[in-house]
């Protein structure tokens, strides 16, 4: 079994064991916090990939068989919020470890036929087509639309087939998509003092349109220029971190011909999992690929919305939201690109506006992409803890950096009836550039 079969950039000996097994990142782990296991674990898990590398180093006979089911399934229990590497002193560099991992399950685990189909279509196609994007949200429009969703809720379908609880995390299809607005170039409020590209993502294009909208009003009235490159695609994230390595490169290599990097000041994301992604695209190539010098500058451009606004400053006038707001930090903000304060700088800078610290804020809330539909007993249990933070801080709004951060949010608002709204940090700055109206005046 060759290593290079995965490509890209492989982890070597020295870093697996860099894990000195000091157990630090324990307390940060959600899952080990869940089930107290060491397997479920970082430490834990980086034993069994260092097993599985040895295996293939050596060239060991079987080497294949230690890809099993228990193997399999402590990987793929991991959510890949990297909360560890925030807590490592080593400085292991566990998001790329487990990357590397499920391409290893990938490339030779034996799944079923229909799971390998779908998993193939899902990672390999669905996000490199925005046809298959749009199609897939006009249907799930008319599902909820039509009534066709209450209905299966009402007689009890949905839980016959056990898919009650994945249909609750299921958002909002918007009535008009973002996908009309790429290829534009958004005028900035008064002098130029930036111009930047705007990278869109793919699904949030059709349920996070609002979103979207109010991150390029945020921009403009802050004095950017914004365009919004025609030919951009996903960023890659969800099928990196689900093994599929080659189609993240091809869709990485789609976005680097895409935006042309020496006409922009920065290329900005509102999603903190895309923007840790596009950080690293660097990691996708190697050094002699043609891709690596571009995928380098590429990485250094971009920057999470909150990170580039709190840097730039900002200049629009902001008017008085008296609410009490609390805070969830997106994993891939505070733990992949080191984020912390841009979003709460930005909070604070609106008038009024009540902001207090959500306790255990750096623990994941169970998004995690895709995690909650595989994972979805887990990502509950780990909502629920969230939730219960969240109505102990009072606070009226829960405001989160990453869309899918929204999504899980927005559920448990919902399911545990907390009362509170949850919105993005840039839609309460879009919020605040108008005069505030109490609906109850009057």
């Amino acid at each position: 079994m060759l290593l290079n079969a995965i490509p890209g950039p492989t982890p070597v000996y020295e870093d697996y064991t860099r894990c000195i097994h000091c157990g630090l990142c324990l307390n940060a782990c959600p899952t080990y916090r869940l089930w107290n296991l060491e397997a479920d674990s970082p430490r834990g898990r980086i034993q069994q990939m260092f097993r599985v590398f040895q295996g293939e180093l050596t060239g060991q006979a079987g080497a294949e068989a230690r890809i099993g089911d228990g193997f399999v399934e402590h990987i793929e229990k991991c959510l890949d919020c990297r909360a560890c590497e925030t807590a490592c002193p080593s400085g292991v560099e566990y998001g790329r470890l487990v990357e590397h991992a499920r391409a290893r399950i990938e490339r030779s685990y034996e799944r079923s036929w229909l799971a390998r189909a779908a998993r193939d279509f899902f990672f390999n196609e669905f996000f490199s087509a925005p046809h298959f994007i749009e199609d897939a949200a006009r249907l799930f429009r008319l599902y909820q639309r039509s009534g066709l969703q209450a209905v299966a809720r009402g007689i009890g379908l949905l839980k016959l087939f056990g898919l009650a609880e994945r249909d609750g995390f299921l958002p909002r299809v918007d009535d008009d998509f973002f996908f009309g607005r790429i290829g534009s170039t958004f005028a900035p409020v008064g002098p130029r003092r930036a111009r930047v590209a705007f990278f869109a993502g793919c699904i949030a294009n059709v349920v996070f349109s609002g979103l979207q909208e109010a991150t390029i009003r945020v921009l403009t009235a802050n004095g950017c220029e914004v365009a919004v490159p025609l030919e951009q695609t996903c960023c890659g994230a969800l099928s990196a971190h689900a093994g599929f390595r080659e189609a993240a490169r091809e869709l990485a290599r789609r976005n680097l011909a895409a935006f042309r990097l020496e006409d922009f000041d920065a290329i900005v994301t509102n999603a903190a999992g895309c923007g840790s992604a596009l950080k690293e695209y660097g990691r996708l190539f190697l050094p002699e690929e043609p891709e690596f010098d571009r995928a380098q500058t590429f990485a250094a451009k971009t920057l999470d919305v909150t990170e580039f606004l709190a840097d730039l400053g900002l200049t629009a006038k902001l008017y008085s939201r008296p609410h009490r707001v609390t805070y969830q930090d997106s994993c891939h903000l505070l733990h992949g690109q080191r984020i912390r304060e841009a979003p709460r700088k930005l909070l604070r800078a609106i008038p009024d506006l009540d902001l207090v610290e959500l306790p255990y804020s750096e623990i994941c809330c169970g998004s995690a992409g895709t995690y909650n539909i595989t994972q979805t007993e887990a990502s509950l249990e780990l909502l629920a803890e969230k939730m219960r933070y969240a109505r102990s801080t009072g606070a009226q709004i829960v405001a989160t950096a990453n869309p899918g951060c929204v999504l899980q949010l927005r559920a448990g608002t919902s399911l545990h009836r907390t009362n509170q709204d949850v919105l993005h940090v840039i839609e309460l700055l879009d919020r605040a550039l108008a005069p505030y109206e109490n609906p109850t005046a009057g």
